[in-house]
């Protein structure tokens, strides 16, 4: 973690460079719906899963369920930074980093953080019209629970049948993370790593999202399976020093005069141009934790440490929440 961070440091800046990055970036989410949805688009359309919050090491316990109606052909890319859904998502959705997003719908950028996913159907209909040259039909449906499954599945197997791109976000790992530093049996069951990964499986044998990619293999509809980001397991305390107006995410940062006790343990940018933010922003700096430091107030120490030691985050820039998996599922028989 700490060499990756170090590599983080050094390259990032020259990956998101305006014109395209350098030429031996690696893909960045801005780069997936054009390198593996686009090929898939045929006559019968495709799949698109996007598992918010997903580890490269869940994906991997979900494969082998797979692969008996599947071809699975995996790759790796790397997340944007801030690896959180308000930006990693809009940027894998739209193709277009937050600058330039901010510049095409100017009215989005001064909204909540909470606030900013609402548009990844446009973002992501406004894409494939780009690079298809053409409109193409587009069902998109964000999923945050398996209370409605059958309705859901319903849904699905109705849209996957009218060609185009279906198009769901599944939210659960996302809520499981978050939810466990909350609830005392979340924790219990997810208590460390190898058990997030246990859950993970549990809950995808039984959920809709494996009976939707049941229902496209078995018509013959290719599915293309990734994630936004993954999160990381923090141990450690960091104390950062921030203004009122400073963000409240616990692995990244926006503020004026933001500082770190331990500079070495963050990626501390004067400016918001390697993460392709929107000039003009009221924030001087910007701080993103490193290796499984979480950032705490010198005023809410303690508070801090007990609540969020253990916790699943992200944001930052650590293999765990950056090295994610892209999936194209082939069907290995269709009706």
């Amino acid at each position: 973690r700490r060499a990756f961070g170090g590599f983080v440091v050094r390259e990032y800046g020259g990956w998101t460079a305006v014109g395209g990055g350098a030429a031996d970036r690696p893909p960045l989410s801005v780069d997936v719906v054009e390198r593996w949805l686009l090929p898939q688009l045929g006559e019968r359309g495709v799949l698109f899963i996007v598992v918010d919050c997903l580890r490269l090491d869940q994906w991997r316990v979900l494969r082998p369920l797979l692969v008996s109606e599947f071809e699975v052909s995996e790759s790796l890319y790397a997340s944007i930074l801030p690896t959180s859904t308000p930006y990693a998502r809009n940027a894998l959705f739209s193709g277009a980093y937050p600058d330039e997003i901010a510049r095409a719908n100017p009215e989005w950028w001064g909204r909540d953080e909470g606030s900013l996913n609402a548009f990844e159907d446009r973002l992501l209909r406004e894409q494939l019209r780009r690079l298809a040259g053409r409109d193409v039909p587009l069902y998109y449906e964000k999923v945050f629970s398996d209370g409605a499954a059958d309705e859901l599945v319903a849904r699905a197997r109705s849209a996957l049948s009218g060609g185009g791109v279906v198009s769901l976000v599944f939210n659960f790992i996302d809520l499981l993370t978050h939810g466990r530093s909350e609830n005392a049996i979340l924790m219990e069951v997810a208590r460390d790593v190898p058990a997030l990964r246990a859950l993970t499986r549990q809950w995808f044998e039984h959920s809709a999202l494996y009976r939707v990619l049941r229902e496209a293999a078995a018509a013959g509809v290719p599915a293309v399976f990734t994630t936004d980001h993954g999160s990381i397991l923090c141990e450690r305390p960091l104390t950062v020093h921030a203004r009122r107006d400073a963000t409240n995410n616990l692995r990244y940062k926006f503020g004026q005069n933001l500082r770190a006790e331990t500079g070495a343990a963050v990626f501390a940018l004067a400016d918001g141009s390697a993460l392709r933010f929107p000039s003009g922003r009221l924030a001087t700096n910007y701080l993103l934790a490193l290796e499984d430091y979480f950032f705490v107030y010198p005023t809410k120490l303690r508070e801090y440490q007990a609540r969020y030691r253990g916790s699943f985050l992200h944001g930052g820039a650590t293999p765990e929440e950056m090295i994610l998996p892209v999936a194209v599922l082939t069907p290995r028989t269709g009706r």
